[in-house]
């Protein structure tokens, strides 16, 4: 059973775990998920890579653009994989992004300025899998509130499964999801992290709140000020990003 990674190539080999386990168990449309603002996609997107080692010149990877994409071709010259960008342009020059010999494709933090282009492309991978690393799709202030970004979430969003998901709260409370396990919510006490609940699925910001004042009412240990998890990874990844 996976429990809490201690530093980011630890979360990276079991997001690879997780995304290999849930395609095998059949599902189609899967998100990657380490939820820190100071994460550098592409170093990320490289280390995930040998998830889909197998595939060889069967995987197709897209970024949001054209210029990430020509990067991504310089840095990883020898790879056997073909890389594209989603674009921005007509919906219409989309489809032939899309090969009959491409059999998986991984998308790159994709956000919601290029959901209709992701939709669209999904339409026409169709049955094939696709994963998307550390999207940004449910950005509100980009889609839009209301009625609007629930269409959107309704069509596509709530459509995905997340396989991997690692997020912190704060520097002593985390949402951790890794596939085939629950939704899960860990808190320091006493110096070291305990899972305090096991869920179904992803819990709303209010719900976590209310399953920490449970905690803290039951618990009868003291928190301690010592760096745990969350804290250590927030610090390493503002050093890389620096």
């Amino acid at each position: 059973m996976a429990e809490l990674p201690n530093t980011l190539e630890d979360a990276i080999a079991q997001a690879q775990v997780a995304t290999q386990a849930a395609l095998t168990d059949g599902y189609k449309r899967l998100q990657v998920e380490l939820v820190f603002p100071e994460l550098k996609h592409m170093s990320v997107a490289k280390q995930f890579l040998p998830a889909f080692q197998a595939y060889d010149s069967r995987l197709k990877i897209f970024f949001t653009d054209a210029g990430a994409a020509a990067l991504a071709r310089r840095d990883w010259a020898d790879v056997p994989f073909k890389i594209e960008d989603i674009g921005s342009g007509r919906v219409a020059s989309l489809e032939s992004k899309i090969q009959p010999e491409d059999e998986i494709f991984l998308f790159i933090a994709p956000t919601s300025v290029e959901v209709p282009q992701l939709e669209k492309l999904c339409e026409y991978i169709g049955d094939r899998p696709f994963v998307i690393l550390n999207p940004r799709l449910d950005d509100a202030g980009v889609v839009g509130i209301g009625y609007a970004a629930r269409q959107v979430r309704d069509r596509f969003i709530s459509t995905l499964e997340s396989c991997y998901y690692l997020r912190p709260v704060d520097n002593e409370t985390g949402v951790f999801r890794c596939y085939p396990q629950q939704w899960e919510v860990w808190v320091q006490k006493s110096g070291n992290y305990e899972k305090i609940a096991d869920l179904p699925k992803k819990p709303a910001g209010d719900e976590v709140d209310l399953i920490l004042a449970k905690g803290s009412q039951t618990s009868n240990g003291t928190r301690t000020k010592k760096p745990g998890v969350f804290k250590s990874l927030q610090r390493f990844l503002k050093a890389l990003s620096s």
